[in-house]
Formats: C-alpha cells, sequence, structure tokens
C-alpha cells in the first residue's frame, strides 16, 4: 500500500541532526512522532507522489502517525491543479492539523487563482473553534489579500478573531507585521486605535521592527505606540 511505502520512502530519506532541531522547534509535539525529513526533498516527493492515482489513498489515510506525513500531506495538497478538488482535500484535512508547522506548510498554488471563492471559505475557517483552522485561514489572507486585492474588509475579519489561543494571536500578529510591510498607511490606524489586545498589540510591534521592509522612521513611529504593561 502507498501509505506504507511512504512511510519507508520517509526513513530512508531521514536526517537525524534535523530531527533533534525541529524537536526544538515544535516543544508541544511527541518526539517520537518526527522523523526528520528537511523541507526541500519533502517537496520534491510531493511533486512526485501528486501524479500518482494512488495518492488519494494517502490522502484519506488519516490522522498520520508521523509529523513529516502531514507535512508531506500538505504540499501534496500544494500541487493539486483543480481548485474544487483541492479545496475539499484542504477542508478533510484542516481539523487533523495539530501544530503551526503543518499549519503554515499548508499553502496551495491553486489558489492565487481563485480568490473570490476562496474568500468564501476564509470566512467560514475564521469562525471556527479548531486554532488551526482559524490560524490557517489568517494565513491565507496574508498570503493572498495584502496585495492588489487588498480592502479593509479583510483587516476587519481578522481584529474580530477572539479565539484565545496563542499560535491564533501570534498568526493576527503576523498578519499586521506584514500589513504594515504592504499596506503601511491603512494598517497604521489600527495600531493607532489599539484594535487588538496588548499582547497582540506588542507583538505586532516586535515583528514589524524586525521587518526589513518597514523604513527606520516608521520603526521609530511604531515604538512609540508600544503599550506599556
Amino acid at each position: 500500500m502507498i501509505v506504507e511505502e511512504i512511510r519507508e520512502e520517509l526513513f530512508r530519506k531521514q536526517d537525524l541532526n534535523y530531527r533533534d532541531f525541529i524537536c526544538r522547534l515544535i516543544p508541544n509535539t511527541n518526539p517520537e512522532t518526527i522523523i526528520g525529513v528537511r523541507t526541500p526533498v519533502l517537496r520534491k516527493y510531493a511533486k512526485q507522489l501528486v501524479k500518482r492515482e494512488d495518492v488519494r489513498d494517502f490522502l484519506k489515510a488519516l490522522p498520520h502517525r508521523y509529523q513529516d506525513e502531514n507535512l508531506l500531506h500538505g504540499l501534496v495538497l500544494a500541487e493539486i491543479k483543480e481548485f474544487d478538488l483541492c479545496l475539499k482535500e484542504v477542508n478533510q484535512f484542516l481539523p487533523y492539523i495539530n501544530n503551526w508547522a503543518v499549519c503554515d506548510m499548508l499553502s496551495p498554488k491553486v489558489f492565487q487563482r481563485y480568490h473570490q471563492e476562496l474568500l468564501v471559505y476564509i470566512r467560514k475557517w475564521l469562525k471556527s473553534e479548531e486554532e488551526y483552522t482559524v490560524r490557517f485561514a489568517i494565513g491565507m489572507l496574508m498570503e493572498h489579500f495584502l496585495g492588489d486585492d487588498f480592502t479593509l474588509e479583510y483587516v476587519e475579519l481578522v481584529t474580530k478573531v477572539h479565539l484565545d489561543s496563542y499560535y491564533v494571536k501570534m498568526m493576527v500578529a503576523w498578519y499586521f507585521a506584514t500589513g504594515l510591510a504592504k499596506q503601511y498607511e491603512k494598517i497604521l490606524p489600527y495600531m493607532e486605535g489599539k484594535y487588538l489586545d496588548t499582547w497582540t498589540h506588542n507583538k505586532t510591534i516586535q515583528k514589524a521592527l524586525e521587518s526589513y521592509r518597514i523604513t527606520f522612521e516608521q520603526k521609530t513611529y511604531l515604538r512609540t505606540l508600544k503599550v506599556k504593561k
């Protein structure tokens, strides 16, 4: 079966030093579930697997046992060219995402061509009680809707997210910091108006100060907006 074949191949591609590194990055994940396959290797493997008809058997085999299988799953989904099929597979996979690394790896290429259709589902995902479903939705807004398709309506969607989760709040901060880099004048009023909770507000400023895309003058002003605890 393809599931066993994939697992055996992942262990053949294992890098023990990389596994130890990943274990430190994702402390809330059982180290025994991490094989340790580097991302470029997984990407190459995913492009091979997506061409196989039996890859559907792997995608249906949820939940996966290993972190690397989840990462590979997300990378296979990224290669699916049919929007409806990709969206169906994403919806089936989202409930099984159990850490930020798998969540942030999931970025289907086909979504770039179907922004309006994607928005319908982003709105649904934002209402979820599952932290990584919400984090994924915010990530999709950050990736696809801070450029030419940007409107303040999307910013409002993020400000209304109140799921009390560290990984959701981190993504909100990442969204606003990226927004400051791409849409500074339009995002700035949200920082000046203290629309976010104190922790997320200050984390946004911290991440913005680390950005090379924000000018020295802008950073100087952002420092004045930090809220003292």
